[in-house]
């Protein structure tokens, strides 16, 4: 049923514009003015803010803040897989599980884009997991023992360009292809540009894999679930035109479980981009158009006609004025019984305001994305990708922007603190994702390919 401007308004009224917010973030609100956290500062009552200033690696690799240390656990070219091969390259979104006997489980992408001929170390072609033996990409699964000893092995092989996902309730890795190349179309031998699950616990049912094509055939970057009512919220990652937010809606009696979704019909279910509208009722044509912290928009859905685009991109079969766009709409978090959305960033190419970075909050119970986050230009940090919701309050995010790469905080009242720092290159922050009881803080830098264990002084971060 459309949302109209009489039942928004009071949607929007009934949550005081966005902005008493409960959970885990709360309002966060990073504005363009908003500044660093500096170094001794403190937040309400004497509480400090963030774990200090960053302390030069004298490996080279990362700054943290004292107390903090770190570990390698994965090297693209130096560690290898159970088979002996080597780790591959481009490491990207990560996800963890709780295994059994104090193993924590990983499932870690390689975003590798094209032929295998074009990587040293693409994901190998192990038998039985392999999708399209002439892509290079996938996901390892990566176990580390109590003991400190790291296994590696592959989940899913022969996928482009395997970016970001998401984790699902029950227990499983969806992988996404950014990338939407046809069989025949730069060596690929199957379509491109769908979402495969991988699941961490049995190898078995990895094997064979199927796309999802039902999620829709696009540069896929993030997923993630509605535990209460099965819909799935995918982002996609283009321009000319800029991308979409979509959301799946399952087929009437369809539940959810292990194995499932690789059950499902081409065409189950509804795939559909949203159409939002402001306080007054007037239609959004893009996320950019938001200049303030609290914006709150009203979200209808609108069907997608074609989602397998099998002559034209999903995102090119709307009209600028029947969807709302943004551009690099990137990582994905389900917390707060709602999705934390990324835009990475706004420029020329977008009708709005420039910004760099976004965090929007979907609230599917009201039907409503409220900006969270909001990083204006030139700020300090920019270009968030993956993000995570942190045990101690707020977002954990990983910077894919311009110069020095971090990953930073950001807390309930808006300041960002860092975590660390990328000494080693500029190369993107990925991956960034708590161990299951929150001890360990895992992120990838993309180049030259590391996985790494972050360990020290958690606390909680001041809310209000």
């Amino acid at each position: 049923m459309p949302l109209n401007r009489r039942e928004f308004a009071k949607q929007s009224a009934a949550t005081g514009a966005g902005l008493a917010l409960t959970g885990a973030v709360g309002a966060l609100a990073t504005a363009p003015e908003a500044l660093a956290a500096e170094e001794g500062e403190t937040y309400g009552a004497g509480f400090p803010l963030g774990y200090g200033p960053l302390v030069d690696d004298p490996e080279g690799v990362l700054a943290l803040p004292a107390g903090f240390s770190y570990r390698v656990l994965t090297h693209s070219g130096v560690t290898t897989l159970e088979s002996g091969e080597f780790t591959p390259q481009k490491h990207d979104g990560t996800a963890t599980f709780e295994g059994r006997r104090g193993v924590t489980l990983l499932v870690n992408n390689h975003e590798l884009k094209g032929p295998r001929s074009r990587w040293k170390h693409p994901v190998p072609l192990t038998e039985g997991l392999v999708y399209d033996p002439a892509a290079s990409g996938g996901c390892t699964v990566v176990e580390v023992h109590r003991d400190g000893t790291v296994a590696e092995w592959v989940g899913i092989a022969g996928t482009s360009t395997n970016c970001a996902g998401g984790r699902t309730p029950w227990g499983t890795w969806l992988t996404c292809e950014e990338n939407s190349d046809r069989a025949g179309e730069n060596g690929m031998t199957e379509d491109h540009g769908y979402v495969f699950e991988v699941d961490p616990y049995d190898r078995r049912a990895n094997r064979d894999p199927k796309p999802i094509k039902a999620f829709g055939r696009y540069d896929h970057e993030a997923v993630v679930i509605d535990p209460k009512r099965g819909h799935a919220y995918l982002t996609e990652d283009a321009d000319e035109p800029n991308g979409l937010f979509f959301r799946w809606v399952p087929p009437q009696g369809f539940e959810h479980g292990r194995g499932r979704l690789r059950t499902l019909a081409d065409d189950a279910g509804r795939l559909q981009a949203p159409r939002c509208i402001d306080s007054a009722g007037r239609f959004v044509d893009d996320l950019s158009r938001a200049t303030r912290i609290g914006t709150v928009y009203g979200v209808d859905w609108v069907d997608v006609p074609d989602r397998d685009a099998r002559t034209v991109e999903v995102r090119a079969q709307f009209a600028d004025h029947e969807v709302t766009r943004a551009r690099k709409l990137e990582g994905m978090w389900w917390a707060d019984s709602g999705a934390y959305i990324v835009s990475s960033y706004a420029r020329e190419e977008s009708p709005g305001a420039a910004h760099d970075g976004q965090v929007w909050f979907y609230d599917p119970k009201r039907r409503t994305l409220t900006l969270k986050v909001l990083l204006g230009v030139a700020s300090g940090y920019d270009g968030p990708d993956n993000i995570t919701v942190s045990p101690y309050g707020g977002l954990v995010i990983a910077e894919d922007g311009e110069g020095v790469q971090h990953l930073f905080g950001a807390t309930d009242r808006g300041r960002t603190y860092p975590i660390a720092r990328n000494d080693l290159n500029g190369s993107e922050f990925a991956g960034v994702v708590f161990s299951p009881d929150g001890d360990t803080l895992y992120a990838c830098i993309q180049e030259p390919g590391l996985l790494l264990a972050i360990t020290g002084p958690w606390r909680r971060q001041p809310r209000r």
